[in-house]
């Protein structure tokens, strides 16, 4: 899965907003650790207090202002994800790609990074992430997703 955001801020900053633990809480979540040990311990916080619960997350790459990859293992599987950020006339392109291992997820995880991605625009835009309302996400977007995750199955299935 990708999802493209776009910017009118340099890279730097949104580099920051994305690799900061005190820039990372105002959207999504905070570490605690050293990135430089090769993996942190990341806590989301914008989904209520009953689910903040810290996950090892392994940094695989690393290229600022550029680059992030990280690996993480929880609950509910494992989640590679690639963030990649180019910067042009002023503009930064931010692309965040997960690799999903099962299709099934999908009506879940798209959803998710849409409200979480929302929530980065809100702040690089300095307007109130907490506006942003997950229940305009899911279920309100399911539908949408599990089509895309119903296609990818298909596919699948008739390759073999």
């Amino acid at each position: 899965m990708e999802f493209t955001r776009t910017y009118r801020t340099p890279i730097s900053d949104v580099w920051a907003a994305v690799t900061e633990s005190d820039r990372l809480a105002r959207w999504i979540g905070f570490y605690t650790g050293d990135p430089t040990q090769g993996y942190v311990q990341f806590t989301m916080n914008a989904e209520g207090e009953d689910n903040m619960i810290p996950v090892r997350y392994d940094i695989r790459r690393c290229e600022p202002p550029r680059v992030l990859q990280i690996r993480a293992t929880d609950d509910f599987g494992t989640w590679d994800l690639v963030v990649e950020m180019v910067e042009a006339d002023g503009i930064t392109t931010v692309t965040l790609a997960e690799m999903v291992n099962d299709p099934t997820a999908i009506e879940n995880t798209g959803p998710g990074w849409e409200y979480y991605l929302d929530r980065l625009t809100a702040v690089m835009h300095e307007t109130d992430p907490a506006a942003v309302d997950f229940d305009d996400y899911y279920p309100a977007q399911r539908e949408y997703y599990r089509l895309i995750q119903q296609a990818i199955v298909d596919d699948a299935t008739s390759a073999n």
